[in-house]
């Protein structure tokens, strides 16, 4: 079964569902075969480097009141500790281009299971550390957490490889109707949005695979 998760280090909400697609993961076990694939998006694609105060730009994005982000805040905090999940204080929203294609190169070039293993260090640095997951020191040391080769991962850092497929992956899910995420294709065919509880995950992983 292929998994395709489409989503942004920036979202809050695609850790707490990339959680729980493990979490769902684990109680099906050896039932199914899963190859997971993490997929690039961009909720802030414009965000300079430097980043901006969260609470002014979510503020400005979506129209909301401080106070209100304060309550979403405590309810993803919420759903985050029920899939294992600890939200730490994010102060600033930051550009997360160059994780993605850190991301695109250890799907493409790292072994088994470190692409999945990178995304859940990025995940841990920035929504539970209030790191900047555009740093290159971040990024190299949730490269090393995830067991990839340090040095080639600077090359592609500095050099910008992998920045048109990056691109053209975002235009691909974009192009297929994604605009929001987290956005979990199972085999290109079915689509669950949002950070859905586990069970939800396993019970549609488990239909799919029975109905073939």
């Amino acid at each position: 079964m292929k998994i395709d998760f489409v989503s942004d280090i920036a979202c809050p909400w695609c850790a707490v569902g990339l959680n729980a697609l493990e979490r769902a993961l684990e109680r099906i076990g050896d039932e199914i075969a899963v190859d997971v694939h993490m997929q690039p998006f961009e909720l802030n694609p414009t965000m300079a480097a430097e980043g901006a105060d969260a609470v002014a730009y979510l503020s400005a994005k979506y129209g909301i009141s401080a106070e209100q982000i304060a309550r979403n805040q405590a309810a993803i905090r919420e759903r985050g500790a029920a899939v294992g999940f600890a939200f730490g204080p994010r102060s600033r929203v930051w550009n997360t281009f160059d994780a993605h294609r850190l991301l695109h190169w250890a799907g493409a070039e790292g072994p088994p299971g470190a692409q999945r293993a990178l995304k859940h260090a990025l995940l841990q640095a920035y929504h539970g550390q209030g790191l900047n997951p555009g740093a290159p020191e971040v990024l190299l040391q949730a490269a090393e957490t995830a067991g990839l080769d340090i040095v080639r991962a600077r090359t592609v850092l500095e050099g910008g490889e992998f920045t048109e497929a990056v691109r053209e992956a975002e235009a691909l899910w974009q192009g297929l109707g994604i605009h929001s995420v987290p956005s979990v294709v199972i085999n290109d065919r079915h689509l669950i949005q949002g950070g859905q509880p586990s069970e939800v995950f396993e019970q549609a992983l488990r239909q799919i695979a029975a109905a073939g």
